[in-house]
């Protein structure tokens, strides 16, 4: 049995509950407990209709759920006058994205109620995907659940919420049994599959360009290899492939957004065979647009970087002092473009200042390494 294709039908199966009158909480605890009921039975006696076993199962256990209060008759009653679920279910599906990512919940509790609600992650899936015990992420749940308790699934919602939060998925990477950048790239396809909307195109095209470099991102110990030294020859040239097409026709139709503009940066790193073909001029023509839409100086960090590449080390350092040196990375992109433009000392001092802010230990390894390096160039 397919468990990602299982977890596909989650989000429809929650939004006919709650479009028959089940509250969202309830619905989803349902809806959970009807997956683990497939999991444990289907390998062995599989459904011929899996989104309706679901249904029925979930709708059961909702019930169950609700058999003390006096509504149960009214709601059996309203049900067995519906039709049987159909094109409706598509909507249903969408607006439990938008509940999910809702504005009044925190990106944490939107991710975690996101992966459980709509990926059909268990809630110790999605604990061990972010390093956290299973308690604290079911009360984060929890907590989410009863933010929204009192949205309507008919109201309107906000697609580039729902982007944002795939994205911070997507960044998480892999982790325990679940990966979650595969997770996200699902997720966003199922969107994508749901309304037209180019910027759902924009994500999904980034992700999958970013997604196609994974096996030559690190080595086989975990340590970070930069893109200019990845072996390029491990990536993915049919999720690349697949990533600029959809990205070209996302384009085509002249909205321009920022997913759509960093997912065209991608593309020109992807389409370069190797880093001295790079089109850096183009790249720093993309994150002119990408700064203008987005107003980030996270932008601006990495735009003064492409300067440095297209025009170089002295352009760069020049781009980089309009950018606030506590903006995260600032060290480490200082000390590149000063080794860039010969200044050893400065630059081993910046990539050593760098590891000791870095967020993670891979990305702590890799700046030492460059300071060691530099170190041992300076004395030799």
């Amino acid at each position: 049995m397919n468990e990602s294709l299982l977890r596909e039908l989650i989000p429809a199966v929650t939004g006919v509950l709650v479009h028959r009158g089940a509250d969202f909480a309830t619905a989803e605890d349902a809806v959970q407990e009807a997956l683990l009921r497939a999991l444990a039975t289907w390998p062995t006696d599989p459904p011929n209709d899996p989104k309706g076993w679901l249904i029925t199962a979930a709708w059961r256990k909702f019930l169950d759920a609700t058999r003390a209060e006096s509504s149960r008759l009214a709601r059996e009653n309203r049900v067995a006058a519906e039709p049987a679920p159909g094109p409706a279910d598509s909507a249903d599906t969408l607006q439990l994205y938008f509940l999910c990512a809702h504005p009044s919940l925190t990106p944490a509790s939107a991710v975690a109620l996101t992966l459980r609600a709509v990926g059909g992650l268990t809630t110790r899936q999605i604990a061990e995907a972010y390093l956290v015990p299973e308690a604290t992420m079911a009360q984060r749940i929890s907590r989410a659940k009863r933010i929204v308790s009192d949205v309507r699934l008919d109201e309107a919602g906000d697609v580039a919420t729902v982007l944002r939060v795939l994205y911070l998925v997507f960044n998480e990477g892999y982790s325990g049994e679940v990966d979650l950048a595969e997770e996200a790239i699902r997720l966003t396809r199922q969107v994508r599959a749901l309304t037209d909307h180019e910027e759902v195109s924009g994500l999904l095209a980034l992700m999958l360009l970013h997604h196609a470099r994974r096996a030559a991102r690190t080595t086989a110990e975990g340590a970070l290899v930069p893109l200019a030294e990845q072996d390029r020859s491990r990536w993915d040239t049919g999720m690349i492939r697949e990533g600029v097409a959809i990205l070209q026709e996302a384009l085509a139709r002249d909205r321009l957004g920022e997913f759509q503009a960093q997912a065209a940066i991608a593309a020109l790193h992807a389409d370069a065979q190797t880093v001295g073909e790079t089109d850096w001029v183009q790249i720093v023509e993309w994150y002119d647009e990408l700064d203008r839409l987005t107003d980030n100086p996270v932008i601006r960090l990495n735009r003064a970087v492409a300067v440095g590449e297209a025009d170089g080390a002295q352009a760069g350092l020049a781009a980089l002092e309009l950018v606030d040196c506590e903006v995260p990375r600032h060290r480490a992109a200082e000390a590149y473009l000063r080794e860039r433009a010969g200044d050893l000392t400065l630059a081993a001092r910046l990539y050593a200042d760098a590891a000791r802010a870095a967020s993670n230990l891979a990305e702590r390894d890799h700046l030492t390494r460059q300071a060691a390096r530099l170190n041992d160039a300076i004395r030799g």
